[in-house]
């Protein structure tokens, strides 16, 4: 007999604490290390921040597909999904950092160099601070809208049980998906791809689009192998459902691996000289050794693993894959925007760490907390019986 209220355990206040506890400690390191190095702290503070935006765009995504499939696996993973998508408002003030660091991250932000090239006078129009700065805004306020939108009616399902709420939010997931790819296209532009303005590729906010989906379900699936471990949720997350994780994560990874595949074959292919030199910078001085890993890390190993039946019926296993695909968008991301930061070969600096860490066990104590204040089941769904039994809807 499952617990009605399914109220999270607590153990969740230990890792909420010892979470604060290294992010705190990650945060005063790299603050610490602004002071020595400010060029090298906002390069390393940028890379931190878009892993983490990552995990908490990641829920909001996958809350909405899921509003949208009406998948069993999603009902027993929402709650995990709204956690990490309700930790946006903190991210927007995370971001505040990194507009003191515009200059020192961002060519198109020095207005000599801007005079004296043509290219860069031509995208003035869109790329200049103010209008930065506008973009960035009306991005936050979409995510963090659809955000509080989704998590409120969610709550108040679980209050009323009113039918009219789902159809509700499959409505507006359905918009918000659209909105959430136009305004992910567009921030992935802004903050990454115009670190080298010159450079360009329609594929790039796709890219940063399945990267969110990958580390958003990865969160999950290391969340929902923890909570299975004890009453209440050990006696709800079953086989089935770890083995539906498995092949959405093995899906994402194979979509991540044709984008990042199609990306490269087309512009290498046609060897225009606008578009093929950000290849020729991670191609050699040490960064293909990245790359190579990439193949090897981000599509290799989790192919031959997530085929496997029975690696994704093993919600240990699949937990630790969800730990390697963790790292392996770190190296894809450090791959994206690194070797602005390291021009003259590849390179590692331990802020990039320091920030990673702080970062990230600030992200990890919010999202614990958002994960504490609510049961760990959409109680309100009409879908939830059948998702516990492992069935779809």
């Amino acid at each position: 007999m499952h617990d009605a209220t399914y109220s999270p355990p607590a153990s969740l206040d230990a890792l909420r604490q010892r979470s604060l506890v290294v992010g705190v400690i990650g945060l005063l390191a790299a603050a610490a290390g602004a002071f020595v190095s400010p060029g090298q702290f906002f390069h390393s503070y940028l890379l931190a921040y878009l892993f983490w935006l990552a995990a908490a765009l990641g829920g909001l995504a996958l809350t909405m597909l899921q509003h949208l499939s009406g998948g069993g696996w999603g009902v027993v993973l929402r709650r995990i999904f709204e956690a990490a998508a309700r930790t946006l408002p903190w991210m927007a003030l995370f971001f505040v950092p990194l507009v003191f660091g515009l200059r020192d991250l961002y060519p198109w932000t020095d207005t000599a160099m801007v005079a004296q090239d043509h290219i860069l006078k031509e995208k003035a129009l869109y790329l200049n601070v103010p209008f930065f700065l506008v973009r960035a805004a009306i991005y936050f306020v979409v995510w963090i809208g659809l955000a509080f939108a989704l998590t409120r009616w969610s709550a108040e399902q679980d209050r009323t049980g009113d039918p009219a709420l789902a159809v509700r939010m499959r409505n507006t997931s359905a918009i918000g998906l659209v909105l959430y790819f136009i305004t992910m296209t567009f921030a992935a532009i802004d903050w990454a791809m115009s670190l080298e303005p010159h450079w360009f590729s329609t594929m790039y906010g796709f890219l940063f689009i399945i990267g969110h989906a990958i580390m958003g379900l990865a969160i999950a699936v290391i969340m929902a192998r923890r909570l299975s471990a004890e009453a209440p949720m050990s006696g709800v997350y079953n086989a089935g459902h770890f083995h539906d994780f498995g092949k959405l994560l093995f899906a994402f990874t194979m979509v991540w691996a044709y984008l990042s595949f199609s990306q490269f074959l087309i512009i290498w292919s046609a060897n225009l000289p606008e578009e093929i030199p950000w290849y020729l910078h991670r191609l050699n001085h040490g960064w293909e050794r990245i790359g190579i890993g990439l193949v090897i890390f981000h599509f290799a190993v989790p192919f031959v693993v997530l085929l496997s039946r029975r690696s994704k019926r093993n919600a240990a296993l699949l937990a630790g894959m969800a730990v390697w695909l963790i790292a392996a968008r770190f190296l894809d991301l450090f791959f994206m925007i690194g070797p602005e930061a390291y021009p003259d070969g590849l390179g590692f600096h331990w802020l990039d760490l320091a920030a990673a860490i702080g970062l990230g066990g600030v992200w990890v104590a919010l999202f614990t907390s958002n994960l504490k204040g609510r049961p760990l089941l959409p109680l309100g769904d009409a879908g939830l019986e059948s998702a516990l039994h492992g069935q779809h809807h």
